[in-house]
């Protein structure tokens, strides 16, 4: 689709693609940090017993799978963008800031799985299911299930628990952002699951949950992170705006994969909103012209694929579509008049694309 945003993006692209570089070896360097940290960890942990180290084996099997590293790709580009410097010595903070927000975000994906019952992630089996099938198959006492869900809470709590460790060597101008950030997801979730309980149609509840749960989340706040860590608090405003529109378009192409998606490509359950019954906009919408959608959702015998048919029947997808278009257009422009080098606004209206328009 062509947008304002894509005419922009045209232009000025050799600047932008050194821009890109310059993200892309950092982010190579908070790879590094994160395996160095987990096998650290594990080399500490192996000497008490060998069952203290699976949880940590769970999380590096996660890290090495290959994440799209959003989070950590905007918090690095918000430090560039702010003036903070990519040279070796001047970036290990901001590197451990990065691969604090990707442990946050391991840390969401292994207990968003339990409650989604989810059955992949990243192209392997949920942290749940392969333990639970652990269990099964050797035959250990107790219910297999609330086992495997058992390890997977307590994976994702070291998640979290060294996702602050990492951010604590952080520079310390980007915690307050990383304190809201953490509390505000957890919000965002309960939010997520009372609404799929409910499952009322409100089209509204469902952008604020996606603004809050993972808009915010995924965009507005790692930029500024990034940016507050080079001592640019200033540029919080502009970054906001143009992160929290980019953010719900973020989303709203994870409903369409969800519910149009190749799961071979996403690595991830498909239909999964179908099935755990969430409200998103997508569905919210469709709902609003064929209430018939909800009882294909919350009816026993229907599929799947029932419901993507009648989903397009609506012609909501495409309204979806449009609707992306336009808050990719509108973060951009947010960043118009803000003090940044055209380089780094350049390479942020080349992400929103990336991410508004991807296909995993």
């Amino acid at each position: 689709m062509t947008t304002a945003v894509t005419r922009r993006a045209a232009t000025g692209q050799e600047p932008a693609a050194s821009a890109r570089q310059t993200v892309e070896d950092l982010l190579q360097r908070v790879e590094h940090r994160l395996q160095s940290f987990l096998a650290a960890e594990r080399g500490r942990y192996a000497e008490v017993h060998s069952h203290a180290v699976v949880a940590i084996d769970a999380l590096s099997d996660l890290v090495t799978a290959g994440g799209k590293l959003i989070r950590p790709a905007y918090c690095l580009t918000g430090y560039l963008a702010a003036g903070g410097t990519p040279g070796a010595a001047g970036t290990p903070g901001i590197v451990d800031a990065a691969a604090a927000l990707e442990l946050l975000h391991i840390s969401a994906l292994v207990h968003d799985d339990v409650l989604d019952d989810s059955r992949t992630r990243r192209g392997r089996p949920a942290v749940h299911l392969l333990h639970s099938t652990l269990h099964r198959t050797r035959g250990w006492q107790g219910e297999s299930r609330r086992f495997g869900e058992g390890v997977a809470l307590l994976v994702g709590d070291l998640a979290l628990v060294y996702s602050d460790e990492l951010m604590s060597h952080a520079p310390s101008g980007g915690l307050a952002e990383w304190h809201h950030l953490r509390s505000e997801v957890m919000i965002g979730q309960y939010m997520d699951v009372a609404a799929a309980a409910e499952f009322t149609t409100d089209p509204g509840l469902s952008r604020l949950i996606a603004l809050i749960k993972s808009g915010r989340y995924t965009i507005h706040r790692p930029l500024v992170v990034g940016a507050s860590a080079a001592g640019r608090a200033d540029l919080a405003p502009a970054l906001a705006a143009y992160g929290e529109a980019v953010g719900e378009a973020f989303q709203l192409r994870d409903d369409l994969l969800d519910a149009f998606g190749d799961c071979a490509q996403t690595g991830k359950t498909a239909g999964l909103d179908f099935s755990q019954h969430k409200m998103t906009l997508l569905l919210g919408w469709a709902m609003q012209r064929d209430a018939r959608i909800r009882d294909l959702i919350t009816e026993p015998g229907h599929t799947p694929e029932e419901i993507r048919r009648r989903l397009l029947d609506t012609g909501v997808p495409q309204d979806v579509e449009r609707h992306i278009a336009g808050l990719v257009d509108q973060g951009c422009a947010a960043l118009a008049d803000a003090p940044l080098d055209p380089v780094w606004r350049g390479e942020l209206t080349n992400m929103a694309l990336r991410v508004a328009y991807r296909n995993k």
